[in-house]
């Protein structure tokens, strides 16, 4: 935009300089950004060509973290430094914020589950086999062939002592399981057990998901794998009309009787436990007959104990009740232990080539990322490159001792990067952006660790700096399930996209579960409302959608998918509704806007008269939008600079 300011309009400008520059600089920088306006692009979470995403840019050239952390508080992430701010009432997966208060912070098993098994790898306790010492593949040799003591040799040879592995690994795992159910089987019709003239089904072994063993009895957060072949072959054998003489009647058994001769799926299921229990203790599972079920357990987390990490332990907590438990985590220094060491490193956001040869690894391998896409000039615009001013420590407790700003928190094992955590520290939180890590540890959930060791982080800080309280992971998206898995760090809070107030996440989620977009402070009302039939039917089929993650949040769960660039259109689009404007921002004032203009900062009714019509009637309508997504209090900080 062309600026028209004469000689007279130059020497009010320099009056009103330096008193509006004192304005905006509180001490810790000064924040200068552009206005980049409206972005479109297609939407990486639905993943549907006919759905994009409206987003709000701007371009910081300097950004204090007061300015970052009141923009925070308004919708907005950064990634290097581009700022971007969802239309949420015009994207099909609205994004928002959460956060969650450190102190609050209660584990759940499966959190504490992967302190443990930190602890056991760096005490030298966990057993982990190379990927390529799992499985010399069952598949070559014929199991119905396999003798009792090839198959115990076998199951040696071919289980994980530790749950922790790739997900083909898993699948490896559960193939060898099936081929050896497939053994006790052919056994049970050599021995007469089975008739051998039936078609019987192959094995199938499925891993269990967490939530279905919360469903289960007490213990049950140890079952890993099942099986269901009892009930495929006993209705082989009723389908075929066979007397299986299976099982033989018992004391308990009258001739009146047909129930314990005929093919139940339960007896059947108990006979191939007694082929099967003595074949896996050796690997690390148990096994058990559940109502026809062959579940195989976890021997070995079963056998933890619970541990000390650094200097804290996971324990009963008294003040808490009876069954909480409190988290802890030493997060400096080194781990005194009998296996590998662990450091834990803060160091300030700049270009390490450690740690970039690291995170092309992780994105080509974990992401699978083109090796020619993952440049150094990309990474340090995605993760290095910074707008926030850093500010140092200091005595009075304002700051922590690390100091405010960007930062990369390292994670070493024996001296080798295994992890980086890429985070920004601001006056009230923490806040994750980006994690990446040793696809050769994917075992460590690595991703589930730093996220426990940044909540206690900020726990261990908030007493040199009392404001320091929460922990920001990013943007939530209800519509997309691989981003709930942020809802698991508990109690958190979602930012409400109208009125910017925190609700409870129990409270929000019973909204979302009716419609992607809600304005969450209407809570009360909403509850008593009737859901809408196709908005909810929509919204279920999204559901079913496979997400990536957003590229600004920590992927917490290590098999979320992230991705590393954003790539915008530019959009002059204004058409459809309006962005809702809250009823404080009405009656929008934007006199009190900064100007950045020729090395000066001004008022925006301070040089108003410079300018022409029509430019003014341009810039006006732009500052109005920036007002509305910025906020009164960071428009009047911030400077809204006319130069690119």
């Amino acid at each position: 935009m062309k600026d028209h300011v004469d000689m007279a309009d130059k020497k009010m400008i320099r009056n009103e300089a330096s008193s509006s520059r004192s304005n905006s600089n509180n001490g810790r920088g000064e924040s200068v950004v552009v206005d980049v306006g409206r972005l479109r692009s297609s939407c990486g979470y639905c993943k549907s060509g006919s759905h994009t995403s409206i987003t709000h840019g701007l371009r910081a050239h300097s950004l204090t973290v007061d300015d970052y952390q009141g923009l925070l508080d308004r919708g907005w992430r950064r990634s290097g430094c581009f700022l971007y701010k969802p239309e949420m009432e015009k994207t099909c997966c609205p994004s928002y914020t959460i956060r969650l208060k450190a102190s609050d912070f209660v584990p759940s098993k499966e959190q504490v589950r992967v302190a443990k098994r930190m602890q056991r790898f760096i005490d030298g306790t966990l057993n982990v086999k190379k990927p390529y010492e799992l499985v010399e593949t069952c598949a070559s040799r014929d199991p119905c062939h396999l003798s009792n003591s090839e198959c115990t040799s076998s199951v040696q040879r071919n289980f994980l002592v530790d749950n922790g592995v790739h997900k083909n690994n898993f699948e490896q795992v559960m193939r060898c399981l099936s081929d050896q159910i497939d053994s006790v089987v052919h056994a049970c019709i050599m021995q007469g057990k089975f008739p051998p003239d039936i078609q019987f089904p192959k094995a199938s072994v499925k891993s269990v998901a967490p939530a279905k063993r919360k469903l289960q009895a007490e213990g049950s957060e140890d079952l890993l794998y099942s099986s269901n072949i009892s009930f495929q072959i006993a209705a082989a054998l009723r389908r075929a009309n066979k007397d299986a003489h299976f099982p033989k009647p018992t004391e308990n058994c009258t001739e009146k009787s047909n129930q314990c001769r005929d093919p139940n799926p339960k007896f059947i299921a108990d006979e191939l436990s007694s082929h099967l229990s003595n074949l896996v203790p050796a690997s690390g599972f148990s096994l058990k007959a559940c109502n026809g079920h062959l579940n195989f357990y976890s021997t070995e987390i079963q056998a933890q104990p619970d541990v000390v990490v650094g200097k804290a332990a996971i324990s009963k907590d008294p003040s808490t009740g009876s069954g909480s438990e409190r988290f802890s985590l030493d997060f400096a220094g080194k781990f005194q232990a009998k296996g590998p060491n662990l450091e834990i490193h803060m160091k300030r956001s700049s270009f390490d080539p450690e740690e970039y040869a690291l995170y092309k690894r992780y994105q080509i391998q974990v992401h699978n990322d083109a090796p020619d896409h993952v440049t150094e000039s990309s990474y340090k615009q995605f993760l290095v490159d910074s707008p926030l001013v850093f500010v140092p420590s200091s005595q009075d407790s304002t700051t922590p001792p690390c100091g405010f700003g960007s930062f990369h928190q390292q994670y070493l094992i024996d001296g080798k990067l295994v992890a980086v955590g890429v985070i920004d520290i601001l006056p009230r939180c923490l806040s994750s952006k980006y994690l990446f890590w040793d696809p050769d540890l994917a075992f460590l959930s690595l991703g589930k660790y730093s996220a426990l060791q940044e909540i206690n982080w900020v726990r261990e800080n908030e007493g040199h700096c009392p404001s320091l309280q929460y922990y920001y992971l990013g943007y939530y998206i209800h519509s997309c399930n691989k981003m709930r898995y942020k809802a698991a760090y508990r109690p958190s809070e979602l930012l409400c996209p109208l009125r910017y107030q925190w609700v409870p996440f129990d409270i929000a989620k019973r909204l979302l579960d009716r419609k992607p977009y809600v304005v969450l402070s209407d809570f009360a009302t909403l509850q008593n409302e009737e859901p809408s039939s196709h908005v909810f039917e929509e919204h279920m089929g999204q559901e079913d959608e496979p997400c990536p993650e957003e590229s600004n949040d920590i992927p917490i769960d290590d098999d979320d998918e992230d991705m590393s660039e954003i790539d915008f259109e530019d959009s002059d689009d204004e058409s459809g509704p309006e962005t809702t404007t809250p009823p404080e921002m009405r009656k929008e004032d934007i006199g009190n806007i900064v100007i950045g203009l020729k090395g000066m900062h001004l008022r925006y009714k301070d040089i108003q008269e410079a300018f022409g019509a029509k430019e003014r009637q341009y810039l006006e309508s732009q500052l109005h939008r920036y007002l509305r997504v910025v906020g009164m209090d960071v428009s009047e900080r911030m400077v809204y600079s006319l130069v690119g």
